[in-house]
């Protein structure tokens, strides 16, 4: 997925519960969201409503 974001923009997001980078994905519905690429525990994915990624932590999904 292309990000909607200014590039600088995607490199400076992290996961507000880790602290790792987070990746554009999309959800089985065709949603976007921001994947977490925590490799120490759990990833986490957070909804992108009308282009703005929320990055709260109780928004968020764990991903398996």
């Amino acid at each position: 997925m292309n990000s909607m974001l200014p590039t600088w923009i995607d490199d400076a997001l992290r996961c507000p519960a880790t602290g790792s980078k987070l990746e554009w994905g999309t959800r089985e519905d065709g949603s976007v969201e921001l994947v977490s690429t925590n490799t120490d525990g759990p990833r986490y994915a957070y909804p992108v409503t009308d282009g703005i990624p929320i990055l709260l932590s109780f928004e968020a999904r764990v991903v398996d």
